[in-house]
């Protein structure tokens, strides 16, 4: 019999022998393990995880989630006592959502195959969850951060700006966004309904937990250098700004609505300013060019708040983001019919100011017009007559996508 055979039978004879044994009675914890090719350091971890289960008397079972290893891991894996998940679907967030998936413990601990995080700790997670908490997560820079662990662009720049960032949008209490051991209930994690599949993973668990409001919890872990002699899955700059690219997109409000209406705030504020005639500022005049730039801000501020509206309908219609009761309060004033109402008299305010125009072009026998004075009707017009069609047709648009949630 092959090497590569008698792995695969190594493995499924691992899973129906623990199957068999742990039948169906419910555990109290599974710790789950991502596994890519981890066969220098699987043994290790799986040994770690369920000396450490054992010697606190936790009712638990090891999970190994295979994203399709080529190494051997799965045989290791079930050699040294762990349940095997085969996972057809590569990324980091397929591979943890099928091994939690398949986890019979009514708590979830989720931690990478790579030997940097302290099994030990597994009481301290248990704990906080026992207390009533839904999503316990650790903190590096709490308990420590050993030699060569985090590389210096990672501990002093990308996790701290990240976590503030994730802080500051979602406004949960996490101090480390991406700590790779964290845990879990399994009714808190069902609710979640989480989608991604790669890294992005980690961010959307903490995200999406803080906007449904369940309750966290933070124990201080620490954090070794790797026993592998590859180098990690992880790519800074990728990674990175994958996850800051999922921060931003699961907050429309300070993605699109906040900067579109500040954009209209300053953009109306100068226009009303500067519409009856030119303003001195310090050593300039602020005139027509200025009203121009003025008007454009206005439009392209509305379009962001069209989108940030938009995409919050989307996300909200598609389970990405939980129900917002007071975006709810806001939708119920904000129709079809009353957007076609605004629209048509911005529409018609604008073809008025225009035909003014016109008829004082005719009073002056259709010869040359005072330019500047032309351009402080031409551009009130102009934004009123695109801001109305913009707002009619944006109104159909939203009260399409609102079809499935009336």
């Amino acid at each position: 019999m092959s090497d590569d055979l008698q792995g695969r039978v190594d493995v499924q004879a691992g899973q129906a022998g623990l199957g068999s044994a742990v039948g169906e009675q419910p555990l109290e914890l599974t710790v789950v393990m991502p596994c890519l090719n981890e066969a220098e350091t699987l043994a290790t971890c799986v040994d770690k995880a369920l000396a450490a289960l054992r010697d606190n008397g936790i009712d638990g079972e090891v999970v190994v989630a295979d994203n399709g290893s080529t190494d051997g891991s799965q045989a290791i894996a079930a050699e040294h006592g762990a349940r095997v998940v085969p996972v057809p679907i590569r990324g980091y967030g397929a591979a943890l959502n099928a091994g939690i998936t398949a986890a019979r413990g009514r708590y979830v601990l989720m931690a990478d195959a790579d030997d940097s995080y302290n099994f030990a700790h597994i009481p301290r997670f248990l704990e906080q969850l026992r207390a009533g908490n839904d999503l316990v997560m650790g903190n590096r820079f709490q308990g420590g951060i050993g030699p060569g662990a985090m590389p210096p662009l990672h501990r002093y720049l990308g996790n701290p700006v990240l976590s503030w960032l994730g802080r500051w949008l979602f406004r949960t209490p996490i101090g480390d966004f991406h700590c790779g051991i964290r845990a879990f209930s399994r009714t808190g994690y069902d609710a979640l309904d989480l989608r991604t599949t790669g890294m992005e993973f980690a961010s959307e668990m903490v995200v999406k937990s803080s906007l449904l409001g369940q309750r966290i919890a933070e124990v201080p872990t620490t954090l070794q250098k790797d026993g592998r002699s590859r180098p990690p899955h992880l790519k800074t700059w990728r990674d990175g700004w994958r996850h800051l690219r999922f921060l931003l997109m699961y907050s429309p409000r300070w993605l699109f609505l906040a900067p579109g209406l500040l954009l209209m705030l300053v953009g109306g504020a100068l226009t009303a300013w500067l519409l009856p005639a030119e303003r001195p500022l310090g050593h300039v005049n602020l005139g027509v060019d200025t009203l121009a730039y003025a008007a454009a801000a206005i439009l392209l501020g509305f379009q962001l708040v069209f989108f940030g509206v938009a995409a919050k309908v989307f996300a909200t219609t598609e389970g990405l983001l939980p129900e917002d009761p007071s975006f709810e309060r806001w939708f119920r004033y904000i129709t079809l019919e009353t957007g076609l109402i605004v629209g048509a008299i911005l529409l018609l305010t604008g073809v008025g100011i225009a035909a003014s125009s016109v008829l004082s072009w005719a009073h002056a026998g259709y010869g040359p017009l005072p330019p500047v004075e032309m351009m402080r009707r031409t551009l009130p017009a102009m934004l009123c007559m695109m801001l109305g069609t913009e707002i009619c047709f944006a109104s159909f648009f939203l009260s399409l996508l609102g079809l499935r949630r009336r």
